[in-house]
């Protein structure tokens, strides 16, 4: 997987570099508008924050556990996205979260897979959407997003209701001629998946999860709105969402940590047809990416820190 990754991100960053005018790439980076990054960093923090109180609603349907402990978990996440591969963050925050409040590394990876899951359907569902308001595709391109959108709600549709089939679904697998390693675990992670979906069975829990997801995108669609204009460029709010959806969509590809050559190859295809050259839409995602990476440094190691004293603490004998 390793080599598949790197090739995959070198094939990509070839496409990316070939016709790039270079002169063009540094004169954009060098005359940036960077101040605009004191309004850029808070709402990429908002957007952080409003991530963890969304997947406090899967968790504490389990156990009443404090926002900020599920915020620094989060983190702590998603700085192991950012330095690791095989997107080891998501074991890192089941494994903090689970033993900060002994609900168990399994439920609370039940959730965090869930909100995984439910994130990717609800981009296909952004991204869709955000294309047909532009009113500018081709009737094949238009039909496609119909399709695209009309196929992210029935997967909404399937994914809520499968926590009442496990049986049907744990059957199929069994019947499956595959391996008996391999059947079992997809039937483990199978199980491990509508556990965390059945923490949405709640009516309420339900609409505030789709409330928080449409708050998680409108953050950052303005973030995204208001960080292009640190290289003198615009977007529109949709079309900022169809790159974040673009985006977020393609994390899912196999890749290096920090997804390089993959945002890259995504950013430049998205952006050109919206007035961006080559140069200029390498030069954003870069400059995104590099704040990305601060801000998810700076909140995760300070929860580290956090979660290891607030462990530390419990352990003391005067905590005993």
């Amino acid at each position: 997987m390793l080599w598949f990754s790197l090739v995959l991100a070198v094939t990509l960053l070839y496409f990316t570099l070939r016709d790039l005018d270079w002169h063009l790439f540094w004169r954009t980076i060098r005359s940036g508008q960077y101040e605009i990054i004191l309004l850029t960093v808070p709402l990429a923090s908002l957007g952080y924050f409003i991530r963890a109180v969304r997947w406090s609603v899967l968790v504490r349907a389990e156990a009443k556990v404090p926002i900020l402990s599920v915020f620094w978990a989060n983190m702590v996440g998603y700085l192991g996205n950012a330095y690791l591969p095989a997107r080891a963050g998501e074991l890192l925050r089941a494994a903090f979260l689970g033993r900060e409040k002994g609900l168990g590394t399994s439920f609370v990876l039940a959730t965090a897979l869930s909100e995984r899951v439910l994130d990717a359907v609800a981009l296909v569902v952004i991204g869709a959407v955000a294309l047909l308001s532009g009113g500018l595709l081709s009737p094949a391109l238009a039909n496609a997003a119909r399709l695209m959108a009309m196929a992210g709600v029935l997967a909404l549709a399937a994914i809520l209701l499968a926590p009442f089939q496990e049986r049907l679904f744990l059957r199929i697998i069994d019947r499956v001629p595959l391996p008996k390693t391999v059947s079992s675990k997809i039937a483990e992670q199978t199980s491990r998946f509508l556990v965390g979906m059945r923490s949405l069975q709640s009516v309420r829990r339900l609409l505030v999860f789709v409330s928080l997801t449409a708050a998680v995108w409108l953050a950052d669609g303005l973030g995204t709105v208001i960080g292009v204009r640190i290289i003198s460029q615009s977007l529109q709010l949709r079309q900022a969402l169809v790159l974040l959806a673009a985006l977020g969509l393609s994390s899912a590809v196999p890749s290096t940590p920090g997804y390089i050559g993959v945002y890259q190859f995504v950013a430049v295809t998205v952006l050109m047809p919206y007035g961006f050259s080559r140069g200029e839409a390498l030069a954003y995602i870069l400059i995104a990416q590099v704040l990305n990476y601060l801000v998810v440094t700076f909140w995760g190691l300070l929860g580290l820190w956090r979660l290891n004293l607030s462990r530390g603490s419990r352990g003391s004998p005067a905590s005993n």
